[in-house]
């Protein structure tokens, strides 16, 4: 089950993000976009992410995750749609294969919420996209 491991990677980014910012006590929630053709299951994720964030900084954290459609162009008409699942990679309209996926691909932290020390307050951090 990879999605085991990407809540692994999620959280130690995270954690690094909360040690770069110092002070912050806990992790209230972390957004996620997960494209449609990222491979990913969000409920497995979800499960996954729960238990791992277990004896961490973010135990307890929601893990919110916006599901990103997978949209594609066609080089030669220009013709743009939803690509869908299972995903259809020609044409609708040319049967062109030379096409560029747009979106659907994505799996990325938007955002993170975090009680900072130093407030006592929530506060939201956008950590960078690793990839």
């Amino acid at each position: 089950m990879h999605e085991m491991s990407i809540a692994l990677a999620v959280i130690g980014q995270v954690e690094e993000a909360a040690e770069r910012a110092g002070d912050v006590t806990a992790v209230r929630s972390v957004r996620l976009q997960v494209g449609e053709l990222a491979g990913v299951v969000p409920d497995a994720l979800s499960f996954c992410f729960e238990l791992a964030c277990a004896g961490t900084l973010l135990e307890g954290a929601e893990l919110v995750t916006d599901e990103v459609p997978g949209r594609a162009r066609c080089q030669p008409c220009a013709n743009e749609w939803a690509v869908g699942m299972p995903p259809l990679l020609s044409c609708p309209r040319c049967d062109g294969a030379a096409i560029d996926l747009l979106s659907g691909r994505e799996l990325q932290i938007v955002s993170v919420h975090w009680e900072d020390a130093r407030t006592h307050a929530p506060t939201r951090e956008t950590v960078p996209e690793e990839r």
